[in-house]
């Protein structure tokens, strides 16, 4: 345990937890909507510091980052819990943990530790990655800092539901994220994942006044979040942030309890590329369809391609200095 570092007593002992939009008052002995936050005493404590729930070295283009040191591998690092309930969470074994199987599972491992297994896999960053950084939020302040010191680079994937202070606190040392924008629309996100569109719009607009790398995933759901006007909307919020930001179309397959939908189709994700480039972005990718021709980068002045892949490997990358081979216009991206 480690006392929280976000968050005002209350009389009687209770807590106002100031981490995400949830902000929820937690009574003595009593948890926070991410179910590992809990409130000891009249003090908050986060119950997953160092208590790791699953650590791999993986693609950075995995997380999806894909303009984000490209080619390279990325620590990923997660912890049991999330502060949204997703009926579609494809990760809700370990983060849904506190609340569907009462535990919270996990394994020691200390930031220096975390630093050292990366360092050891010839990583070139630490991904947050799995389930939600924010719920985590002590244990990955801590490891960026000391991954900053060792020079590697820090990303969080993240839904984008947290509050405006701590993202400002830990932006020195978060270099990059991906942030899920999951809909358009806030009746989405208080049926399916109980939550509010609106923070998640506003955690976007702040990454990229703080100078954050961003890039944004869809998972495009069959009759819940696929149709063209809401398409269409999500595109043009996207260009309002940058026309340089990538959006990730990715395909939904039935999970956890959302098994009432069938897969993706690759026609709509085809047309949800069609909408983003129609609305302006330069860099709109198919996710989840391995070999589709969305899944490369191409330059934005000639159209020659940049950086072709297979899945979340790099096949080529036809870059010189950051600019592309044939015209020579820059392709914008985060290299050490």
């Amino acid at each position: 345990m480690k006392e929280a570092m976000y968050y005002d007593s209350l009389s009687g002992n209770r807590v106002s937890c100031r981490l995400c939009p949830h902000l929820c008052r937690i009574k003595e002995g009593k948890r926070g909507a991410c179910g590992v936050r809990e409130n000891r005493g009249g003090r908050l404590f986060t119950l997953v510091h160092s208590k790791v729930v699953a650590a791999n070295i993986d693609p950075i283009e995995k997380k999806p980052l894909f303009h984000f040191q490209p080619g390279t591998l990325s620590f990923s690092l997660a912890t049991a819990g999330c502060n949204l309930h997703c009926l579609h969470c494809q990760n809700a074994d370990i983060s849904q943990m506190p609340w569907d199987r009462g535990k919270i599972a996990g394994r020691d491992l200390a930031p220096a530790e975390a630093v050292s297994m990366a360092l050891e896999g010839n990583c070139r960053s630490i991904a947050y990655t799995y389930t939600e950084p924010t719920i985590y939020f002590e244990y990955a302040y801590d490891t960026a800092q000391e991954a900053a010191q060792a020079g590697l680079k820090n990303v969080f994937v993240t839904n984008g539901y947290m509050e405006p202070g701590p993202l400002e606190a830990i932006e020195p040392w978060l270099h990059g994220a991906n942030v899920d924008l999951k809909s358009f629309r806030d009746s989405f996100y208080r049926r399916v994942c109980r939550a509010r569109l609106a923070p998640v719009l506003d955690t976007l607009k702040r990454m990229r006044t703080l100078g954050i790398w961003v890039e944004v995933t869809t998972l495009v759901i069959p009759g819940l979040n696929d149709d063209e006007e809401e398409l269409r909307d999500i595109a043009r919020f996207i260009h309002g942030l940058g026309e340089d930001v990538p959006w990730h179309v990715s395909a939904f397959h039935p999970t956890y309890r959302l098994t009432d939908r069938p897969r993706t189709p690759v026609k709509s994700l085809r047309r949800a590329w069609e909408i983003g480039k129609e609305e302006g972005l330069l860099f709109v990718y198919t996710g989840n369809v391995p070999g589709d021709d969305g899944e490369n980068t191409y330059c934005p002045g000639c159209g020659a391609c940049v950086i072709r892949r297979f899945g979340f490997q790099v096949l080529s990358l036809e870059l010189e200095g950051g600019k592309c081979h044939r015209c020579s216009r820059e392709v914008p991206l985060r290299m050490d």
